[in-house]
């Protein structure tokens, strides 16, 4: 999930909460406020017919029932009782209503002195008054309808308002989130070209001084470090690799003139063909450092070529069998009859060539036969497969961990020269082309396995 989500979504889940208490608190509040309104006016009621009852004598219980019945406030569903001390009914109101009610609440209002409950849609009420040394007792009950109407308009808005608010806050926070972190999909995007080759790429900067631009600036003060790392360390080993090649060359031209002069014991000779050896092996290393540094450097700004993979795998064996002529190699070719332009690959002819006649001089090398088994393959359009097999000792699985790394050498190199860097340059090049190399080991057979992907 992205950072623009997770905020627009965490600021709206807590807006949501917040509205969603605030809209539970008001209507809590109301319903309160109802409740509370309803007792005053059934108390009001309550008070006003018991004092027309008791307090004028002119009015007797038909004038009383009649005035109750017309009064202009009369609430809904609404029946009076009044009971003396006794518990004796000496009122009610004219009307079909009817109380829910016993004798226990009326010993409770005498203790309490009024109660107040719910039965179902009746809200009843009851008062204690005393008048002229007699108890009296009021119970009266009626519908609120009008203030539960109210109640539950009041709910439908504040669902209505919540889910339209939280609509509009899901929406609108996350096109200013959006918008506000714009500047960071542009750092990203910035972010993904810049590569060891590419590091005079810098981000925008702008006037601003909020946290995004500091960090642009920040970030490109560290581009411009690296690059002044990598450029010095790139200038020294190209330095460094060309004045120690030139006197290793020196010295293998000397030893191979002193060598072609003759007239030298045969112990002699041995010590000289070992010294020149360990001079080559040496110009292998440095050369190998060399091309490390400059891989990169050199070939990035160049026009990908295309190129036949079986055109590459036949001038390497020119290349080896110069170098050692008995060599030998077995070479197959699955050619698909469904794929135009078969074994076609892009990328630089004079760095894949360095990748295969790595591979084929470790076959020769590690070999019992002096022979590598070459196979090309196209199983679609966009795959080519590059296999290079040969008989011998095969490597541990430690061993095949670390195979690709700077100068590991497995068990079976223990009496074979080298510098432990070829398949590292093999990896850096394939890399480089976003290409892909797998060794297995079945047996008694080593396999590299390149796949090239369009």
């Amino acid at each position: 999930m992205t950072l623009k989500r997770k905020i627009a979504i965490n600021v709206s889940i807590a807006f949501s909460i917040l509205f969603g208490l605030a809209a539970t608190y008001i209507y809590i509040s109301f319903s309160n406020f109802r409740k509370e309104e309803f007792k005053d006016r059934l108390t009001e009621k309550a008070l006003t017919t018991a004092k027309l009852l008791l307090e004028v004598k002119e009015i007797d219980n038909t004038i009383l029932k009649l005035i109750d019945q017309n009064t202009i406030n009369k609430l809904y569903n609404e029946k009076t009782l009044v009971f003396d001390g006794q518990y004796k009914l000496v009122y009610q109101s004219l009307d079909d209503s009817k109380i829910k009610y016993t004798k226990d609440d009326l010993v409770r209002l005498n203790n309490e002195k009024s109660f107040y409950k719910v039965n179902g849609d009746q809200e009843l009420l009851g008062i204690y008054l005393p008048f002229e040394n007699t108890d009296y007792y009021v119970l009266i009950s009626a519908q609120d309808k009008y203030g539960y109407s109210k109640m539950q308009y009041l709910l439908y808005s504040l669902i209505i308002t919540y889910i339209i608010s939280i609509t509009l806050v899901w929406l609108l926070t996350y096109f200013f989130i959006k918008k506000l972190l714009q500047p960071l999909d542009e750092f990203q995007k910035t972010i993904t070209t810049i590569s060891a080759n590419a590091l005079n790429i810098h981000l925008v900067e702008n006037q601003s001084h909020d946290e995004i631009n500091l960090l642009t600036k920040a970030f490109n003060q560290m581009l411009n470090r690296l690059e002044f790392s990598f450029n010095t360390q790139k200038e020294f080993t190209s330095n460094a690799s060309h004045e120690l090649y030139t006197p290793l060359t020196r010295i293998s031209l000397q030893l191979e003139n002193l060598m072609n002069a003759g007239n030298h014991p045969p112990e002699t000779e041995q010590y000289l063909k070992n010294i020149n050896n360990d001079v080559h092996q040496m110009a292998d290393l440095i050369n190998s450092l060399l091309l490390l540094a400059k891989l990169n450097q050199d070939e990035i700004g160049k026009k990908l070529e295309t190129l036949r993979v079986d055109d590459l795998v036949f001038d390497a064996y020119s290349q080896m069998q110069r170098n050692f002529p008995d060599f030998t190699m077995h070479f197959e070719l699955e050619d698909n009859e469904a794929v135009d332009n078969a074994f076609e690959i892009h990328g630089f002819k004079s760095l894949l060539q360095i990748v295969i006649v790595n591979l084929l001089k470790n076959a020769y090398l590690y070999s019992e036969d002096k022979k590598a088994t070459v196979l090309i393959q196209q199983p679609d359009a966009s795959t080519t497969l590059v296999t290079v097999k040969n008989s011998g000792k095969t490597l541990t699985a430690e061993e095949q961990h670390k195979l690709f790394q700077p100068f590991a050498r497995g068990e079976n190199s223990a009496n074979i020269h080298g510098s432990g860097l070829g398949l590292r340059i093999v990896k850096r090049i394939l890399d480089f082309h976003g290409a892909e190399i797998q060794y297995t080991a079945d047996g008694k057979t080593n396999q590299f396995q390149i796949v090239f992907s369009a």
